[in-house]
């Protein structure tokens, strides 16, 4: 699980202060699928670095599977990051004069895995991603979205509990585009943590969850993590704007609306219970859309201008 409360991070660029990140609030549960979505200079990199252990922030706390990140030296910092992270970046980032095996079989050398199990686990993530008959090409040899698919290979290579994706389809054509982002729905789909950083708004629409960032906050979240036990699912952000009460459906679906205005509303269906789902605007006006599973009726709260014609209302 990733957990990050108030962060914050100012780079000095001459003597102004860019604030990259401005208390960023985000939890990301195990096996979710998420896409930080943003233009250029939003904070999505600088927030990419601090969740792969490239980068620290000047304040605030990260844990990442219960480890508080500022607690770790360098050492272990580099220890984590290759054994629980994967990293596919858009330029790719495989050495040229290595073939694709060697390229993928790399992280597994570093972290002193014998011969026999590399080879093993090598072509295992190469026929992963169809490569298999492309072990022995170096870079040059393979097209945009084959070198994507190796730098994938070497994410998963090393079992991580995480993967971290920035902009991998970036410098790929239509159709690569949609192999990779099949590829990773897959890899989701197995039980694997995806976090996508990208600017591009159709890429983002495809993950599950949707963070927005501006001038290095958070301004939308299509949803805090689903549970799938069934249990309720409630984030708030460092600053109590984000909430949400609704049930979890059982489905692996989000039941949450923001209406970007800090104003929450939910329309989930009646849980099953007997119970309405109730959000209160920005007013203290309880209301809720929501067909009763039950009786077909709709469950409204009472808004001020029926309170002559209920008796009273609730705020």
């Amino acid at each position: 699980m990733i957990e990050l409360r108030d962060i914050r991070k100012v780079y000095q660029l001459g003597d102004e202060e860019v604030h990259a990140l401005d208390g960023v609030s985000l939890t990301i549960r195990d096996h979710e699928f998420v896409a930080i979505i943003g233009a250029s200079g939003s904070g999505k990199s600088t927030l990419m670095n601090i969740i792969g252990c490239l980068d620290t922030a000047d304040e605030g706390s990260y844990r990442i599977d219960g480890q508080e990140a500022s607690d770790l030296t360098e050492k272990e910092q580099s220890i984590l990051r290759n054994r629980k992270i994967g990293f596919i970046f858009q330029q790719f980032n495989l050495l040229p004069k290595l073939t694709a095996y060697e390229n993928v079989e790399l992280p597994l050398i570093y972290q002193g895995i014998s011969a026999r199990e590399r080879e093993d686990r090598v072509l295992r993530a190469l026929r992963l991603v169809s490569l298999e008959h492309r072990v022995h090409h170096r870079p040059n040899q393979l097209s945009g979205g084959q070198q994507q698919r190796v730098a994938v290979a070497r994410a998963l290579v090393t079992r991580p509990s995480l993967i971290l994706a920035d902009e991998p389809t970036g410098n790929l054509d239509s159709k690569s585009t949609a192999d990779i982002m099949g590829l990773l729905k897959e890899l989701h789909a197995q039980g694997n943590t995806l976090v996508l950083i990208t600017h591009d708004n159709e890429i983002a629409a495809q993950a599950p969850r949707r963070v927005r960032l501006l001038d290095g906050r958070i301004v939308s979240d299509s949803g805090a993590p689903y549970d799938r036990s069934g249990t309720e699912n409630r984030v708030p952000d460092g600053r109590d704007v984000w909430k949400n009460g609704a049930s979890d459906s059982g489905d692996g679906t989000e039941n949450r609306v923001p209406d970007g205005r800090n104003v929450w509303k939910n329309g989930a269906p009646d849980s099953g219970d007997g119970t309405e789902n109730r959000a209160p605007d920005g007013r203290n006006v309880w209301k809720n859309g929501a067909p009763d599973s039950r009786n077909i009726s709709e469950n409204r709260g009472l808004a001020n201008n029926r309170k002559s014609r209920r008796g009273g209302g609730r705020t």
